[in-house]
């Protein structure tokens, strides 16, 4: 057990009205077991913000922009609301606070001496920005080990802002997110944690909410390592992760003006109406491919197609080799119903094949029937995350009668849920969405146990073992080629189901996981086909889903 000391931590704050985002960072410092919230920085210049001609003209430059914000608040309403402003003070009312009032140039906040020596004297192990412009002088190294902020961008790609927006005018495939520690170079500072989600295509809110949201894990989940490693361990990975030399090439954004803003609109307008026309004549469906021969089939336009009827789609497919048959289980979506079940694809050596039907259906979806076999008996994961569960089946009569034999995890948002033994472990990965609003494509997370039936599952350490929808959520079954083990994961950028990685894992372990990406599969090989999501190999059958583009007509 851990008897360090709960970290102090000091918070740099305009109002304690917040957006849902941040309430939700501060509740979950405040929950947890190695921090605690020890003082408020409060901004008194917050007060002189409200002032309407300042505002006239301050914006009349900008007022495209402003109307555009405007409409999408009123049109867009997302279940979960990361910009709902809700309120703190009771959330903070027993801790010590004081008011600051920051000298004020075009860009920045310059906290005087005296008060930075005042904060200085509550000896902060992290003070956290979650209000204030950018922050220059002595209050930078004030905390032992300094100011934490988010940028919610690429620092790569977009410095400055309106964070999520020209990712979306600009038609960037992903969107950033980092948590760093501020230095006196603008979004330079030291990287403490990093993650991309895929770029909405039509509206910034909802690109916002989605990674907003799931970036608010970053801080809880970095103050428990600095808890447990303590801050000379600390600041050493920080330093190894920051020792590259990155020049960055791209102007400072700002809000858009009123020319630049009706250019980019009216590209992405016509972009909205050509994908308006084409899916009234056009509807796109999952549909199978494969090939059969000694070895992975590594040559895509080999690939034959298998097409179900129009009224549904057919993805995520996995195999069991077994009495010289392929038996091919597969998500069956049905397009009236809403809802995916589990069904079965019988295939010979030669490639003929017979739709066995339904196998496995819930009153919630099920999809990515992940099979394996342990103890001489056959099991199956299910993605099941509507019901809030890891759910795991027996098979009763194989291939068809199937029983629940338990849950693997409860209470938990988790997809395509893939098992690996390897070396005497059993090894769960599974996409985690932790906060609602955000994506489950995101990051992935390991657990590893003795016994893949039971609810005994040990996290990972490094969880999340990667966080980037580039490369994160599971695509398959986990195979062997050369004495290599490769991963198949994801890629969602652009759009789900845009490729597939295939990552050699390097090192798994109960401490450390590595991997790497070594090659990619695009849909380029025919134009017919628009994504591909899923790859599996079993005993010389290659099998992958994909996206077809179909005529209603």
């Amino acid at each position: 057990m851990n008897n360090v000391p709960k970290l102090k931590i000091g918070l740099l704050m305009d109002s304690f009205d917040v957006p849902y985002w941040i309430y939700k960072v501060i509740e979950k410092i405040q929950d947890s077991t190695h921090s605690q919230i020890s003082l408020i920085i409060m901004n008194q210049t917050e007060i002189t913000k409200n002032n309407p001609i300042l505002k006239v003209k301050n914006n009349r430059d900008y007022f495209l922009y402003k109307i555009y914000t405007r409409l999408e608040n009123k049109t867009y309403h997302p279940d979960i609301d990361g910009f709902q402003i809700k309120n703190t003070a009771e959330l903070l009312e027993n801790i010590e606070k004081i008011s600051v009032m920051p000298k004020l140039t075009k860009y920045s906040d310059w906290i005087n001496d005296d008060d930075v020596n005042t904060i200085r004297k509550y000896d902060l192990d992290v003070i956290i920005r979650l209000g204030f412009r950018i922050l220059k002088g002595g209050i930078l190294n004030s905390a032992k080990c300094g100011v934490w902020s988010f940028h919610h961008a690429d620092n790569n790609v977009n410095r400055g802002g309106p964070a999520g927006f020209w990712e979306v005018f600009q038609q960037e495939p992903t969107t950033g997110s980092i948590l760093q520690i501020l230095n006196e170079d603008l979004d330079g500072g030291q990287i403490i944690a990093k993650s991309y989600s895929t770029t909405d295509s039509t509206f910034v809110k909802r690109n916002q909410n989605n990674y907003y949201m799931k970036s608010l894990s970053f801080l809880p989940r970095k103050l428990k390592e600095l808890h447990e490693v303590g801050k000379d361990e600390f600041l050493k990975r920080v330093q190894a992760e920051n020792n590259d030399l990155i020049f960055y090439d791209r102007p400072l954004y700002g809000k858009p003006k009123n020319g630049q803003f009706l250019k980019l609109g009216l590209i992405n307008f016509r972009k909205l109406v050509n994908r308006k026309i084409r899916n009234w004549f056009y509807f796109d469906q999952w549909f199978l491919l494969f090939d059969i021969k000694d070895g992975i089939s590594k040559s895509l336009w080999r690939y034959k197609k298998i097409l179900p009827p129009k009224d549904r789609f057919w993805a995520d497919p996995h195999v069991i080799a077994r009495d010289d048959k392929y038996f091919i289980f597969i998500e069956e979506y049905i397009y009236k119903k809403g809802k995916g079940h589990i069904a079965l694809i019988e295939m010979d050596k030669q490639g003929n094949y017979q739709y066995k039907g339904k196998i496995l259906e819930k009153s919630y979806h099920l999809s990515y029937p992940f099979v394996f076999e342990f103890n001489k008996n056959f099991y199956m994961i299910p993605e099941s995350s509507s019901n809030k569960k890891i759910e795991i089946f027996k098979c009763i009569e194989f291939p068809n009668k199937w029983e629940l034999h338990g849950n693997l995890m409860s209470d938990i948002d988790a997809v395509d849920s893939t098992i690996l033994f390897h070396n005497n472990k059993w090894w769960l990965f599974t996409g985690i969405k932790e906060n609602d609003g955000a994506s489950n494509s995101d990051e992935l997370f390991l657990f590893y146990s003795q016994d893949p039936t039971s609810d005994q599952w040990i996290p990972h350490p490094q969880n999340p073992i990667i966080s980037d929808v580039r490369r994160a959520r599971p695509a398959g079954k986990i195979f062997s080629y050369q004495n290599k083990l490769y991963r198949p994961s994801q890629n969602g950028s652009y759009h789900y189901g845009y490729g597939i990685n295939i990552n050699q894992i390097k090192k798994i372990t109960e401490f450390e996981y590595e991997e790497e990406v070594e090659n990619e599969i695009l849909p380029k090989w025919d134009e017919q086909i628009t994504r591909i999501h899923t790859f599996t190999y079993v005993d010389g059958l290659s099998v992958m889903d994909g996206k077809i583009r179909r005529t209603k007509l």
